[in-house]
């Protein structure tokens, strides 16, 4: 795993849970991993990507990614993606269960945050999840 992809919906959200992912001692994870925090243009993608050309990039390039809750109404939907073209080597897809509550409640961020600084630590024992929900 090289870093982590914003949902186009989650940019600002994202950032601010690397941001405090980043904070005091946890910087050291970040630095000694070599990961950062990309966005979908640097990634050759565009906020009109189909979802599945979104998971299979991050997949190639190895990098999870951090969404809303997208949901399955075609066969290019992530659930769709997940469903049919997961396996046991490929990243999960990371999911904030609740966006309203994570920009109205610290406790709740620093709960996502938290869970997923987890999940990224050991990211071997996560992979062919598919999707993971945080907190």
């Amino acid at each position: 795993m090289r870093g982590i992809l914003a949902d186009i919906h989650m940019q600002p959200e994202v950032e601010q849970l690397v941001a405090a992912m980043q904070a005091g001692p946890l910087n050291e994870y970040w630095e000694l991993r070599g990961l950062a925090l990309y966005v979908l243009d640097e990634v050759r993608l565009s906020p009109d990507s189909t979802d599945l050309a979104i998971w299979t990039t991050c997949q190639a390039e190895g990098l999870v990614l951090v969404t809303n809750n997208r949901n399955e109404d075609s066969v290019d939907s992530l659930q769709a993606a997940i469903r049919t073209l997961n396996l046991p080597t490929l990243l999960p897809v990371f999911t904030i269960g609740n966006l309203n509550r994570l920009k109205k409640s610290r406790s709740y961020a620093d709960r996502v945050v938290k869970r997923f600084l987890d999940y990224l630590l050991d990211i071997d024992s996560v992979r062919d999840t598919g999707r993971l929900y945080l907190p």
